[in-house]
């Protein structure tokens, strides 16, 4: 299978996410077109639209987004419990029907203010098993008519969701996309999910998962077409190796200096997946070939803990590593993203064609 290649664009109320450029207008429908169109122009799939109480709801950005663009597709993060699963699948449906098919999505189960959206907080357990139960419904009612089901937490009786989605070649709907490193994720992502994506772990570390999940998924008899696996990482690219890592410790040095600003989303820092990124530290500096740990001693998190470095040939070489192990999708970026979106499309995706 072919890799995919997707970037991020950060869906902030708040300038600055993680170094970009600080502008009033950075989160309007022209600056997050620009970047939507940058991304089509150099060679890149779409982008994931990151989600979380707070931020700009990513339906309606990813909407807009496909309205003003013809190939971009939004990979729309979204959260059960924020959406229930037949308004969601509904709402999708028409999403993937007026731009042709290009949408993706990606649910996110960990914790969040759930309160401020009338939800109560659950314990891990049982957000998963409601998150098991929002993948098999939104499923159903994509690809099938007249859906009854009766779970501990959703039900529908005789529902259809229209438009219906159409079938285009192999793709009957939109990919659905699983994060979470827990036991209670994996079984999830084994038996339901079509994409299960890791933060930016070492290979060791990708490669144990990879196998673990494939076994799950034959140990509780998944029903769907084999787990695809991705990668959502920083890369701090630059035109040679020694440059790559002048600025990335440069960079680092300035996180030190503001460690104690407030974190976004202090829940993930208490996460699985987020514990493996951070413990990584402890290993060493610099894992693998590149992998540079030290941004998560200083605030750096999820995607931004750990950072592929070097030259394009450095991580070209270190994401192929990956695509031997069974990655398929990599969601990549850094900061300031328009100029990475540019710089690394021209510069690392013609290294990673296959």
């Amino acid at each position: 299978m072919s890799s995919e290649f997707l970037w991020y664009i950060p869906n902030q109320v708040t300038p600055g996410h993680r170094g970009d450029t600080v502008v009033a207008d950075h989160n309007s429908l022209d600056t997050l077109t620009a970047q939507a169109k940058a991304l089509e122009e150099h060679g890149w799939q779409g982008a994931l639209l990151g989600t979380g109480w707070g931020r700009p709801d990513t339906l309606t950005v990813a909407t807009a987004l496909a309205a003003r663009t013809t190939t971009f597709e939004p990979l729309v993060a979204i959260r059960p419990g924020y959406w229930r699963p037949a308004n969601f699948a509904s709402a999708a449906a028409t999403l993937d029907h007026l731009s042709g098919g290009r949408v993706r999505v990606n649910i996110v189960s960990g914790k969040d203010d759930l309160a401020a959206y009338g939800e109560t907080e659950s314990d891990q357990a049982e957000r998963y098993a409601r998150t098991k139960e929002f993948l098999q419904l939104v499923r159903r009612l994509w690809t099938e008519e007249n859906v009854t089901y009766r779970g501990q937490y959703y039900q529908v009786i005789d529902s259809t969701a229209l438009p219906r989605i159409v079938a285009r070649g192999e793709r009957r709907h939109p990919k659905l996309y699983f994060g979470g490193a827990s036991e209670a994720a994996e079984r999830v992502a084994a038996t339901e999910a079509d994409v299960q994506l890791f933060w930016g772990e070492p290979l060791s570390g990708v490669r144990e998962r990879i196998e673990r999940l494939r076994s799950l998924s034959e140990e509780l008899g998944r029903e769907h077409p084999p787990l695809e696996f991705g990668l959502r990482v920083t890369t701090f690219v630059r035109d040679t190796t020694e440059q790559a890592w002048a600025e990335a410790e440069a960079k680092v040095a300035a996180m030190a200096d503001h460690h104690h600003a407030p974190v976004p989303n202090p829940h993930r820092r208490t996460a699985v997946g987020q514990q493996r990124l951070l413990e990584l530290a402890a290993q060493g500096e610099v894992l693998d070939d590149n992998l540079y740990t030290t941004p998560g001693k200083f605030g750096g998190g999820g995607a931004g803990t750990t950072w592929l470095v070097g030259s394009p040939d450095d991580v070209a070489k270190s994401l192929r590593k990956y695509q031997d192990l069974g990655i398929t999708h990599f969601v990549l970026s850094d900061t300031p993203y328009l100029t990475e979106i540019e710089r690394q499309g021209k510069q690392l995706l013609p290294l990673l064609r296959d």
